[in-house]
């Protein structure tokens, strides 16, 4: 039981690593839109959301989940790992202007709101991730 919590607490880790990496192609990328295109910030960000939510699906296949095998094509794996984000983002979201809307500590000081919001948001992630995208399947013997 130790050796499997030890697994996951180095997963969440790892997922962690791969989420700021993840956020440096978001933010390159839509810097690299809105300088270079005529995209703006909200298409520029579509595209940077892309890349970064690529990034790090591919990432999290090579180095988080690597010893899982699943059962899903690339394609398939790609589209459940942007769902499961989306419903992280709406929980990172949620949390923060819940926090805003009720809590006066917060609203005094709103990046700390996000910051409890993106700790939300990741752990719906890496939940997700772990057991809807990269869900394991065991090998055969």
């Amino acid at each position: 039981m130790a050796n499997r919590f030890g697994r996951i607490v180095r997963q969440f880790f790892s997922f962690g690593v791969v989420g700021v990496a993840g956020f440096v192609v978001d933010a390159g990328v839509l810097t690299l839109m809105l300088h270079t295109t005529r995209a703006g910030p909200y298409l520029g960000r579509v595209v940077s959301f892309l890349c970064a939510a690529t990034t790090t699906w591919a990432l999290n296949r090579i180095f988080t989940f690597r010893d899982h095998v699943t059962r899903h094509t690339l394609g398939a794996q790609w589209l459940r790992f942007l769902a499961a984000n989306a419903i992280g983002g709406s929980v990172n979201f949620g949390t923060y202007s819940l926090l805003l809307a009720t809590t006066a500590l917060f609203a005094a000081y709103p990046v700390l709101a996000v910051a409890v919001g993106a700790l939300a948001g990741m752990t719906v992630n890496f939940t997700l991730s772990r057991t809807y995208v990269f869900a394991h399947k065991a090998r055969s013997q």
